[in-house]
């Protein structure tokens, strides 16, 4: 038996989310990602969101055969509970990191999301790096925002 490194993909990254609804909300109009597939399984009250961006290339492919997805994985009952919060990885302990998602113009970026109201984490003016900024999902997961030259 053999296997071809040459064809493995980065597929997806996983996060659970307390409330799909917010996450849903987040990822699609705050940062304009697209609902690619969903599978809801009511006997095992969980539920699973793929999201990713418009790309030519990946028009009509199963989800499986797309790259650079994010799975939202929502236990049922977890958005009734006002107490409940995963952790992100990000805490005193560390460990996890970010997604990074790119732009087109960093700072209009930045405006546009403090007219939503999304929280930061990091600003383009906070610290030594200037070409960066870091927001918050409504888990607090971070995302790291990076403007891309090649937009423009």
């Amino acid at each position: 038996m053999t296997t071809d490194v040459s064809t493995y993909r980065y597929n997806h990254t996983m996060y659970r989310v307390k409330d799909p609804k917010a996450s849903l909300k987040f990822y699609s109009e705050i940062l304009g990602m697209q609902l690619v597939d969903e599978h809801h399984n009511p006997e095992a009250k969980f539920s699973l969101y793929f999201l990713g961006y418009k790309d030519p290339a990946s028009q009509g492919l199963d989800r499986l055969a797309r790259q650079g997805l994010l799975e939202l994985t929502h236990n049922h009952g977890t958005e009734d509970d006002a107490a409940f919060s995963y952790n992100t990885g990000n805490g005193d302990i560390g460990g996890y990191g970010h997604i990074a998602i790119t732009v087109d113009n960093l700072q209009a970026a930045c405006k546009r999301f403090d007219d939503l109201g999304v929280k930061f984490i990091k600003r383009p003016e906070d610290g030594r790096m200037k070409h960066i900024a870091f927001i918050a999902d409504p888990d607090g997961y971070r995302v790291e925002i990076l403007e891309n030259p090649m937009l423009k």
